[in-house]
């Protein structure tokens, strides 16, 4: 019967993985930031050379698939330029470069997602294009970006799993020698499925606090522990003069029908 008593070396192996992973999802992830924002930023370029260029590297990495580029990178480069990366940097090349592809449409609809209106105003005050790029569009659409990105980031950890065709020992990799080792296949596999889990769901806390300091710096949402303002009474004129008259009324009848004071005269002249 099939447990998930393993030796201390197996466990060992298994946490090696995890931080294979880890440094394959952090490297994958900045070079991937590089060509998002670099090819997305490109694809809103007033040159149409520029454009083009930019849109047909969008087409081909999100054309491709990811394994199929990884091998060709590990094994025809070297064919044909006479040298080879290393297994650990090939598979960050190739996972940084295709996910990068994607994160440039989040990066290019962000930016077309701010309103004309801002665009004007940066025309209007003389700034050039890069200014009002890192002034004015920047800051509004990276809180769009966030939530996207987030889904791109963890879409990117489950795909360091591919990295394991290459032999680079990540938490996959890993687990088929577990497996190998021990003959367990449900436990083995449970774990490693646990263990992805704990890494998104971390990815996923970092990134809440990301989009919620990205909010809050444009004005959108108030940063956490920073008090709620008071909402503001809305009204017609005349309803709210008719509230505060009835509010000061009841007021004081309260104070009138306090203990120890008068009551209110009765009709018919009863005091």
């Amino acid at each position: 019967m099939s447990d998930f008593s393993f030796s201390q070396g197996l466990w060992e192996l298994l946490l090696r993985g995890v931080w294979i992973t880890v440094q394959l999802t952090v490297y994958s992830a900045a070079l991937g930031a590089v060509v998002a924002f670099t090819v997305g930023l490109a694809r809103t370029h007033r040159l149409w050379i520029v454009r083009f260029l930019s849109g047909a590297y969008f087409e081909i990495f999100r054309g491709t698939s990811a394994l199929v580029l990884m091998i060709w990178v590990f094994f025809v480069v070297p064919l044909t330029l006479g040298w080879q990366l290393v297994p650990m940097w090939a598979a960050v090349l190739t996972l940084g470069c295709t996910y990068g592809a994607y994160g440039s449409e989040i990066v290019r609809g962000a930016v077309a997602a701010v309103p004309v209106a801002q665009r004007e105003a940066g025309v209007a005050l003389s700034m050039p294009p890069a200014m009002r790029m890192r002034k004015i569009l920047l800051p509004q659409a990276w809180p769009e970006m966030v939530p996207p990105f987030c889904n791109l980031l963890i879409e990117l950890l489950k795909g360091t799993a591919l990295v394991s065709v290459l032999g680079v020992a990540d938490i996959t990799f890993a687990a088929q020698l577990v497996r190998n080792a021990t003959g367990q296949s449900a436990p083995v596999y449970t774990v490693i499925l646990v263990m992805y889990f704990v890494l998104a769901f971390a990815i996923t806390r970092v990134m809440r606090q990301v989009e919620r300091r990205a909010k809050a710096g444009v004005g959108r949402a108030p940063a956490k522990g920073t008090p709620q303002p008071r909402k503001a009474v809305t009204g017609r004129p005349q309803d709210l003069a008719g509230a505060g008259v009835a509010g000061s009324s009841a007021s004081g009848v309260a104070r009138r029908s306090a203990p120890g004071t008068p009551g209110p005269s009765t009709p018919g002249g009863a005091s």
